[in-house]
């Protein structure tokens, strides 16, 4: 029965070049010069810190041109608002989301369900499951998805026959 698996990745290694990247343009700087603006990797959480609120919005953009430029989806990143830490600077989180949410797999088994397609969706962890008895139907259902679902960064792999 033909069936393909519709995920959500991002690419680490391309993750941690863009934070070097964006940590070695803001140190080269001439509007950071003296200040502690600087990106901190820690798995899939990127900490941006700054002076204040203008130079943390400063720095969020100089890292999301750098993601954008490595062919990292922006969609996949979740900004959080940015709070004060100890000595008056500011810190913010920034979450690179991987792997389809539970709540998101819901939706997405609920729209194919109500689609009237011919496809059965079942969620496996972090990815859904998506079989039919025809490839043009799969195929149906993935141009369904990608058309409802633009919030979020999703990948369609191990299309099997």
């Amino acid at each position: 029965m033909p069936s393909f698996d519709i995920v959500s990745k991002v690419d680490d290694v391309e993750v941690r070049n863009a934070v070097d990247q964006a940590n070695k343009e803001i140190s080269t700087r001439f509007d950071f010069k003296g200040s502690d603006a600087r990106v901190e990797q820690a798995k899939n959480v990127l900490t941006a810190h700054a002076d204040d609120d203008f130079k943390i919005g400063q720095v969020r953009e100089v890292l999301t041109t750098k993601l954008a430029k490595r062919g990292i989806d922006l969609r996949a990143l979740k900004i959080e608002d940015s709070e004060k830490t100890l000595g008056g600077k500011v810190k913010q989180t920034i979450t690179v989301r991987t792997g389809v949410e539970t709540e998101l797999a819901k939706k997405i088994v609920k729209l194919l369900k109500d689609s009237k397609l011919k496809v059965s969706a079942s969620i496996q962890g972090d990815t859904v499951r998506v079989s039919g008895a025809k490839r043009d139907t799969l195929q149906e259902a993935i141009a369904f998805v990608k058309k409802s679902i633009e919030d979020f960064p999703l990948q369609y792999e191990n299309f099997r026959d």
